[in-house]
């Protein structure tokens, strides 16, 4: 996958640095549809052990879900962990892990929130605005916010998650019966489209399966 930055800007910096960057790119999520059906999405995950953090993408066809490409990169933590902060720990390892790639998904889908962050620019956000792709996040914990509403146990359920009154995202239940995933807008993606892809990334298992396979992937060998 060729990788062309539409931002540059340095990882090695202070938290306050971080912070600025992010409120400085924040403005440039867009929330627009996308432009036809999506054939392939990519999951992204990285697992992190002591002061090495490896980075595991992989490419999945839609509808059926089968693995048609994968990468990994491994290197050195390049950023300590600071909760809001995720995107300067992880992206690092997930360009040259991109790059590896044979195949130009469609859809990124991170291990992580979007526009469901103190700053409304968490990875999935400061990841498609980098590389200007579609992309949304899919969470397993809340970072900021909280439901709007009691979400019923069927499969497909879901309700808005909200931040001092703002729509940040979507609670939703890919599994009947089991905890919730957390669902926002990275860029280039409505919150209606996100919950519809990982809804149908996610036929068996609470996890969508692409990000499931990622990170399977990112923690072999660590």
């Amino acid at each position: 996958m060729a990788l062309s930055l539409q931002h540059e800007h340095a990882w090695d910096v202070s938290t306050d640095e971080a912070k600025a960057i992010q409120r400085r790119l924040v403005d440039e999520v867009e929330e627009t549809p996308l432009q036809g059906d999506a054939e392939t999405v990519a999951g992204i995950d990285v697992s992190i052990r002591d002061d090495t953090a490896q980075a595991a993408v992989v490419v999945l066809s839609l509808p059926d879900l089968a693995v048609v490409d994968e990468a990994v990169c491994r290197c050195e933590v390049p950023f300590p962990y600071v909760p809001g902060l995720l995107s300067f720990r992880e992206t690092p390892p997930v360009l040259p892990a991109l790059e590896q790639l044979s195949v130009t998904p469609d859809v990124l889908m991170t291990d992580s929130h979007g526009r469901a962050h103190p700053r409304r620019f968490g990875f999935a956000c400061h990841l498609g605005v980098l590389l200007d792709r579609p992309t949304l996040g899919v969470a397993k914990s809340i970072l900021v916010g909280e439901p709007d509403g009691a979400l019923d146990a069927e499969k497909g359920s879901r309700v808005p998650m909200v931040d001092d009154g703002d729509p940040i995202g979507t609670v939703l239940r890919t599994r009947t019966d089991v905890n919730p995933v957390y669902v926002s807008v990275g860029h280039r993606r409505t919150l209606d489209d996100a919950v519809r892809l990982t809804l149908d990334c996610s036929p068996r298992y609470k996890i969508p399966e692409p990000t499931r396979q990622a990170h399977k992937l990112s923690r072999r060998s660590v």
